[in-house]
């Protein structure tokens, strides 16, 4: 009886100094009042964009296969192993837009997301091949059922396939050929804008009843030879097919794009704001997406009416640093895992927004899935400013989830497994996006 005494007073010890070591409060602190929200408003008020205006822009594009020359793990959802089957060629797309003084290069890769390892990989490479890009504005298509090997650290090695050397040095050659390639291809474009309306397609996954971001936006670039190049968002996540699906897939954006370069020589697919929606597909088997993607295409082609040729012709570029709370990986609402043990886990990385100006049109990039419910009123902003809004995520950067505040109480997986550095991180977000609109309609 003593003995189990003492055991039972050393293990609820041993509980307590486990609890103390490994977990911490949630900090309610209003965001305006810390620290890291002062340093990133006075690096918005510093930002200076980089890029030119020579009265005409030069536009190129290609693309390079980038499928693994044998199997490797498949990444989301949940340790899914090898794959046992290529069901679709994995690619590296590009699109570089700018004129002889100033290039930027929109870079996007079938993968669930473009990790900052990878991104700095891939950045190394071109900077020592000397590719003669300004800036890189890095998306990703968000396929759930893509390749891991991109992703380091011990959860990655659990669960999303690791990090792969090999395979990291493939991707990276193949993106700098597919970058050489496009400038090699690169003349006098026209540049359209277009918003088709896809409401019926997708649906609020995080509550029912919120709004979606219903739109596919895309610009269309146009040679003199009359050859054509598209890039495109929606605010779908590409997770039509099942978990249990164990081919190599780029999901409803390969085909939606496969589709659309029926028309189309390239056609780049990046993730919109897809943080809270889910797509309405018919199914979750190959041919359910393949109608998905048609469906989504047929929305496209019906919109004649909508396209709009872009204003003026400069090309501006910049990056804005993101500081964060330190992370806030919650077990219940007001208790987290201490910061260090999140670090060692997912990894300590800078976030950071890109801003592309193109004409009147504006690009936007995030690290954190940002919900589309906030989307509506970003654009108006935008739109009274009189520019386009594309706003696309997975910039080599990743933080988890952006979604609005007032959800941040509840036990859903967006706001309390995947909202990685809360609490306001919504109405944080919804300051910055604004403010970077200010900035990319007054530079």
């Amino acid at each position: 009886m003593r003995g189990l005494f003492k055991f039972i007073i050393a293990t609820v010890i041993f509980l307590i100094l486990l609890g103390v070591v490994t977990l911490s409060p949630v900090d309610w602190t209003p965001y305006q009042e810390k620290a890291y929200y002062q340093e990133t408003m006075r690096s918005l008020d510093s930002l200076n964009l980089d890029g030119s205006d020579q009265g005409f822009l030069l536009g190129g594009w290609a693309r390079a296969n980038i499928t693994p020359d044998a199997p490797v793990p498949l990444v989301a959802y949940r340790p899914r192993g090898n794959y046992e089957f290529v069901q679709d060629s994995s690619f590296v797309k590009t699109i570089i837009l700018g004129n002889q003084d100033f290039k930027v290069a929109f870079i996007n890769y079938e993968l669930l997301i473009v990790h900052p390892e990878l991104a700095q990989a891939i950045t190394s490479v071109i900077q020592q091949k000397q590719v003669p890009i300004n800036h890189i504005y890095f998306t990703a298509t968000h396929t759930h059922s893509g390749m891991g090997g991109t992703i380091p650290g011990p959860l990655s090695t659990l669960a999303l396939g690791g990090w792969d050397t090999t395979l990291v040095k493939q991707i990276a050659g193949n993106t700098v050929r597919a970058l050489e390639d496009a400038i090699a291809q690169m003349d006098t474009v026209k540049i359209n804008f277009k918003k088709s309306h896809a409401g019926e397609f997708v649906t609020n996954r995080l509550i029912a009843n919120d709004p979606v971001d219903p739109y596919i936006r895309q610009i269309t670039i146009t040679r003199p030879n009359g050859k054509t190049a598209s890039l495109l968002t929606y605010s779908a996540h590409a997770t039509c097919l099942s978990s249990g699906f164990m081919g190599l897939s780029g999901d409803y954006p390969f085909y939606l794009s496969k589709r659309m370069e029926q028309e189309h020589e390239l056609v780049l697919f990046a993730a919109g704001a897809v943080g809270s929606h889910r797509p309405m597909a018919p199914g979750n088997d190959i041919e359910s997406i393949q109608e998905y993607a048609s469906q989504l295409d047929a929305v496209v082609r019906r919109e004649t009416t909508a396209t709009q040729p872009l204003v003026g012709h400069a090309v501006l570029a910049g990056k804005l640093p993101l500081k964060l709370r330190a992370p806030h990986f919650r077990i219940s609402d007001n208790w987290r895992i201490r910061p260090w043990l999140f670090d060692w886990a997912i990894g300590d990385y800078p976030a950071h927004f890109d801003l592309v100006r193109i004409g009147n049109t504006l690009f936007i990039s995030s690290s954190g899935e940002v919900s589309g419910v906030f989307y509506d009123a970003w654009e108006k902003r935008a739109t009274k400013l009189g520019l386009n809004l594309i706003i696309t995520t997975f910039n080599g950067g990743y933080i988890g989830y952006i979604t609005p505040d007032k959800y941040y109480h509840r036990q859903l997986y967006e706001v309390r497994d995947m909202n990685f550095y809360g609490p306001y991180n919504g109405a944080y977000f919804n300051e910055l996006v604004s403010g970077l609109i200010d900035l990319g309609a007054n530079p």
